[in-house]
C-alpha cells in the first residue's frame, strides 16, 4: 500500500543535511508521542546516510544503511514513525505488508514490486515538483493559445518580405484587442464562452505483451511502442472557456517537462534516498518447511533477502539498485520472535527496537499534543457545520483510561482504540449536528426541533454561552460525566464491548 504525504512549508523550513539526530526526533515528537528509543534509532539511520554522502565514492560505496526491526504490538505508532521520517525527508516511502508476497513458483506479488512500487511513486514526486517550477510559464502558454482560439490572428495579405511583413488594414488594433481580451479572460468574463480546440484521448486503451515471463517484469504496452495508433490521433471537441484552459495548461505543462530527465531523478532518489516500510514481518518468520502446495515462510524470506542485502531490479524505467534503500521492518511478534528469522535476513537488519504498550498518560497526551491531535480533528469536522465543541481535561482523562482498559480487557490495538471510543462518545453530537447548529443560531425557540432532537438524544449534551463581538455564543461541552454516560455500559459489558469498542 503506497502512502502520499503532501509536504507543507513549515516542514520544508529546514534541510535534511541541517538536522541533527536531536532535531529529527524533536519534528518526529510533534506526531507521534513517545517510543523515544525508535525515534533514535530512525534518526541515526538518518544522519548516516547524509553522513554517507559527504565520503569519498571509494568508502561511500562501502558503507550500506543500517537496517531497523520494530517490534511492538499493533498501534503504539511504529507506521507513524516511517511514514513522518519520510516526509521529514521528502523521500520516496513506500510501505507493503510482507505477508502479501509469496515464495517464487507461486500465485501472488513478486517481492521485486515493493521496489518498482517505489520507483512510481518517485516518479510522481518528482514530476509534481517539475510541475510547481513550470506551473507559472505553462499558464501563460495556455493563455496564449487561448487568446488564438478567442481572437484568431489576422490573415497576412501577403507572404513576408525583407523590408517587412504586410497586413491587413485593422491590423495595427488588433494587439489592443487581444490585450482587452486577455484582461477579461483573467477576470473570467470569458468562462462560459464555447471554443473548439484540437484533444487527444488520454484514456485509451492498453494492450499487454502476455508471455511465460513474470507479468511485471513484461510492463509494457503497444501503446508505448506505437504512439501514433492508439489514442494519439486528435480530435476536435468543443468546451467552455474555463475547461479548455485547465487542458491546456495540463497539455504545456506536459510539453515543458522532460520525463526522461524526471526519470533519471526520479530512479537516482531510490535509490539514494528511498525508504521501504515492511509490516508484519513477524507473519513469515519460521523455518519450518511447507507441505504440499502450500507457500513456507522461510521461502519469502530468502526471496526478500536479496532486495534487502542490495541487488538490481529491473523496472520499466531502468534497472534500480536497492544497496543504499533503507528497510524498516516491523511486527508485533506475538507468537514468534526476531531469531526466528533465517539467519541471513537477520544479518541484514541490525538494529532492533522495541516499542512500549501505551499507557493511559500516553493516550492523554495522544489526544492533545500531536500537530493533528484527535480532538482538533473531531472539533474541526464538527465546526464546519456550525457546532462549536470542547473537551474537558477531566472528559479526555476519562477517554484515556476507557481505552486503556478495553485494550487490558480485550485486544490490545493501541492507540486505535482511541478512534473507536471517541467515535462512541461523539456519535449523538455528529448525527445531530446541524439540527444542533440550528437551535443554537435561532433566536427564538423551536420546539418542534428540539423536541426531536430529544428523541434522538439518550444524554444531554451540557453547554456554556459566551459573549463575543457578534453576540453571544453557545459551546457545547464534552465533560466526564457524559463520557461516562455514553461509554461506561459498553465498557463494563465484556461480551458487547467486544463487538461495539
Amino acid at each position: 500500500m503506497a502512502i502520499y504525504l503532501p509536504a507543507t512549508a513549515e516542514d520544508q523550513e529546514v534541510s535534511l543535511e541541517e538536522l541533527t539526530p536531536r532535531e529529527i526526533v524533536a519534528e518526529l515528537d510533534k506526531h507521534v508521542v513517545g517510543q523515544r528509543a525508535a525515534k533514535r534509532a530512525v534518526a541515526i539511520a538518518l544522519r548516516n546516510r547524509t553522513r554517507r554522502q559527504k565520503l569519498p565514492p571509494d568508502i561511500a560505496e562501502d558503507i550500506m544503511p543500517k537496517n531497523i526491526i520494530m517490534i511492538g504490538p499493533t498501534g503504539v505508532g511504529k507506521t507513524e514513525i516511517a511514514r513522518r521520517l519520510a516526509k521529514l525527508t521528502d523521500s520516496p516511502f513506500l510501505k507493503v505488508e510482507a505477508s502479501k508476497f509469496t515464495e517464487v513458483g507461486y500465485v501472488g506479488r513478486d517481492v521485486e514490486s515493493m521496489i518498482r512500487d517505489l520507483v512510481e511513486i518517485a516518479i510522481d514526486m518528482v514530476r509534481e515538483e517539475r510541475l510547481e517550477e513550470v506551473e507559472e510559464k505553462a499558464e501563460l502558454n495556455a493563455e496564449e493559445r487561448l487568446l488564438d482560439l478567442l481572437l484568431p490572428p489576422p490573415p497576412e495579405a501577403q507572404q513576408p518580405t525583407q523590408e517587412g511583413q504586410l497586413t491587413l488594414p485593422g491590423a495595427d488594433s488588433y494587439p489592443r484587442s487581444r490585450e482587452k481580451m486577455r484582461a477579461q479572460l483573467r477576470e473570467g468574463k470569458l468562462d462560459d464562452r464555447t471554443v473548439e480546440l484540437d484533444t487527444r484521448d488520454r484514456n485509451a486503451p492498453q494492450f499487454g505483451i502476455i508471455s511465460n515471463q513474470n507479468l511485471e517484469e513484461m510492463d509494457m504496452n503497444l501503446k508505448d511502442i506505437l504512439p501514433n495508433i492508439f489514442g494519439n490521433a486528435p480530435k476536435k471537441r468543443k468546451m467552455k472557456v474555463s475547461e479548455a484552459f485547465e487542458y491546456l495548461i495540463q497539455e504545456e505543462e506536459g510539453r515543458l517537462i522532460d520525463m526522461d530527465q524526471v526519470t533519471k531523478a526520479a530512479v537516482e532518489r531510490v535509490e539514494t534516498s528511498g525508504i521501504v516500510f515492511l509490516d508484519e514481518i513477524d507473519k513469515i518468520a519460521g523455518r519450518e518447511g511447507g507441505h504440499g502446495p502450500d507457500v513456507s515462510r522461510e521461502g519469502v524470506q530468502r526471496d526478500i533477502l536479496p532486495i534487502v542485502e542490495g541487488t538490481t531490479v529491473n523496472t520499466r524505467y531502468g534497472m534500480v539498485k536497492t544497496d543504499y534503500i533503507l528497510f524498516i521492518a516491523a511486527g508485533a511478534f506475538h507468537v514468534s520472535k526476531p531469531s526466528d528469522l533465517i539467519p541471513e535476513l537477520q544479518g541484514r537488519f541490525p538494529i532492533r527496537v522495541e516499542l512500549k504498550s501505551l499507557t493511559v498518560e500516553d493516550f492523554l497526551r495522544i489526544l492533545t499534543e500531536p500537530k493533528s491531535s484527535l480532538t482538533k480533528q473531531c472539533t474541526a469536522l464538527l465546526e464546519t457545520e456550525g457546532v462549536r465543541l470542547e473537551f474537558a481535561p477531566e472528559a479526555l482523562r476519562e477517554i484515556a483510561e476507557f481505552a486503556f482498559k478495553v485494550n487490558e480487557t480485550t485486544e490490545n490495538i493501541g492507540a486505535r482504540r482511541l478512534h473507536t471510543i471517541m467515535e462512541r462518545v461523539l456519535e449523538e453530537i455528529s448525527f445531530l449536528a446541524p439540527d444542533l447548529a440550528r437551535v443554537a443560531q435561532q433566536a427564538e425557540k423551536d420546539e418542534a426541533l428540539q423536541k426531536a432532537i430529544a428523541e434522538e438524544t439518550t444524554t444531554p449534551l451540557p453547554y456554556l454561552e459566551r459573549e463575543t463581538q457578534t453576540g453571544i455564543e453557545k459551546v457545547f461541552l464534552v465533560n466526564a460525566e457524559y463520557v461516562s454516560k455514553m461509554v461506561a455500559g459498553i465498557v463494563k459489558d465484556q461480551d458487547l464491548s467486544r463487538y461495539i469498542l
